[in-house]
């Protein structure tokens, strides 16, 4: 009977000794973490979500997101109805098992560690559910900007998965400022991007260029891990500053591994791990959680020109017929419109592939035009009212003004009017996300304000029906036999400077110059001017 009992006892001990290391292999996610960060990283599901302020930082990712969908390419190269969708709060969906998670996180064979627990299940939802839309246009700016990060990580020896940093860091806006001032796609402080040679002036940021920001990025990053030799460790310093990481080693008695130092970071970069993971993770499964990317209705195939004397954007866009913030929005580096060249320092003009060689052909004429008024006697002078801010998208947009309420905060003020935080802050200079009751705040809005020419006295013109700014509209009815003509769709267009109707068409799919020109009665397409509203036939 004892053996037998002992029998059962050794027995009992096996199974559990099996259990246990089935549950531990179960919950490690990649074979290079050692055995002490694995058993952290199990630890951490339980508590970790009480530790990181994960309302906090879906808020600040919600504002990238926001500044992503209002930049002026995502506006005018997807889809309207993809735009609506985007900034629509989705359905949340059921969670899979964890066992899926981790699952599919080892197939990823990464070269960082990506390890598993609640709190990066968190923002794999938050990225999948609540802003799914955002998501699947932010998937489709992918083709624009993952080759140039690989191409600089390849070029530095770094893994791959870093170019996954500018997704947190910016959500792929390189204009984007953060509240703390960094700036561009890798959110450089002003120190640290000088640092590694980019330039910060009044004229130029570098840190928004999106090629010599991912250089510096790269030569960064890599410094990092020379002194830490722990990618974890690397991506907090990225995020917090190797200051921080060095007090908070300080403080854990010397220790080294992401994790053994973990309690003593900052907050926010307690999630910034668990996110990166996340964003991993959604970049190569959006397709198993019937997530696709939304793929631009015109892609902007560019080159680069070397510029050696002062220029304007307005010079170009006049010249070459083409949206002043198309060329904003190709070269966000310049930060007052001007290209401050000269003959012994150059810098780099890029303009969409088809408008480089108009450029050559006119390159006399175009820096001829309004030399006088742009750069009297070849000098930079600020224009009047030029007070070194930014446009920050708002051109074409109507200017009304927002007094702050008791309990009002930028984001909720933000979201009333559907804007990014990041813009409201920018546009009224807000500094640590505060305001104050009675402050009056100037808010860009889509201008949808409806415009009818009224016919003769024996016609009458009826709209029907608005959506947005489409609009249904009965021709004008017949005077004697009163009956209406066809009905036509179609929506407004507001003329900026720069504008043709070759540029505009593109804008709208389906839709041919000759047909703006027919319809709104143009009988001069040299003779547009700004301001004027034209009628766009909406193609089904």
């Amino acid at each position: 009977m004892k053996i037998t009992n002992f029998g059962i006892l050794v027995l009992s001990l096996l199974i559990f000794t099996i259990n246990s290391m089935a549950q531990v292999n179960n919950n490690q996610p990649n074979s290079s973490i050692n055995t002490a960060e694995t058993h952290c990283a199990d630890s951490l599901k339980s508590n970790l979500t009480d530790t990181i302020p994960i309302d906090n930082l879906d808020n600040i990712l919600s504002d990238k997101l926001d500044s992503m969908v209002n930049t002026w390419y995502v506006q005018n190269a997807f889809p309207v109805d993809s735009l609506r969708k985007a900034c629509t709060a989705d359905t949340l969906q059921k969670d899979l098992p964890d066992s899926v998670y981790i699952s599919r996180l080892q197939n990823l064979d990464s070269y960082i560690p990506l390890p598993y627990n609640e709190s990066v299940k968190k923002f794999i939802n938050f990225y999948f559910n609540r802003r799914r839309g955002m998501v699947s246009i932010m998937m489709g700016l992918t083709n624009y900007y993952f080759p140039l990060f690989e191409e600089a990580l390849a070029r530095y020896d770094l893994p791959a998965e870093l170019k996954y940093l500018p997704i947190i860091e910016s959500a792929l806006n390189p204009k984007i400022v953060s509240r703390a001032g960094a700036s561009g796609l890798w959110q450089f402080m002003h120190g640290t991007a000088k640092m590694y040679g980019l330039e910060i002036n009044s004229y130029i940021d570098e840190r928004n260029d999106p090629i010599k920001s991912t250089d510096a990025a790269a030569r960064y990053l890599k410094d990092l891990y020379a002194i830490y030799g722990d990618w974890h460790v690397v991506i907090a310093a990225y995020n917090c500053g190797p200051g921080n990481i060095n007090k908070a080693v300080r403080r854990s008695g010397g220790k080294q591994g992401y994790w053994e130092i973990y309690s003593r970071l900052p907050r926010e970069t307690r999630g910034y791990i668990p996110i990166f993971i996340a964003a991993n993770y959604v970049m190569n499964y959006a397709k198993e959680h019937k997530l696709m990317p939304v793929n631009p209705t015109f892609k902007i195939l560019t080159d680069t020109l070397v510029i050696n004397s002062y220029l304007n954007f307005e010079q170009i866009a006049s010249v070459l017929n083409i949206p002043i913030m198309e060329i904003r929005q190709l070269n966000p580096q310049y930060k007052r419109d001007i290209i401050p060249a000269r003959a012994d320092k150059h810098f780099v003009l890029k303009l969409p592939i088809d408008k480089i060689s108009p450029f050559i052909d006119s390159q006399t004429q175009i820096f001829a035009f309004n030399r006088d008024k742009y750069f009297p006697n070849n000098q930079i002078v600020p224009l009047k009212g030029d007070q070194g801010s930014r446009y920050f998208d708002t051109e074409g947009k109507k200017k009304i003004y927002y007094t702050v309420k008791s309990g009002d905060n930028p984001r909720a003020i933000a979201k009333k009017y559907k804007i990014g935080t990041s813009l409201l802050c920018e546009w009224n200079n807000i500094r640590h996300n505060k305001v104050k009751v009675g402050q009056k705040l100037a808010i860009y809005v889509e201008d949808k304000s409806i415009v009818v020419k009224k016919g003769s006295k024996s016609a009458k013109t009826e709209v029907l029906k608005i959506e947005g700014s489409r609009e249904t509209v009965q021709k004008p009815t017949d005077s004697i036999t009163g009956k209406s003509n066809l009905i036509e769709e179609y929506t407004y267009y507001t003329v900026r400077p720069g504008d043709s109707l070759y540029t505009i068409a593109k804008q709208f799919a389906g839709v041919s110059d000759k047909e703006i020109k027919l319809l709104n009665n143009i009988k001069n397409a040299k003779g547009l001017v700004i301001g004027q509203k034209l009628k766009i036939p909406v193609k089904a």
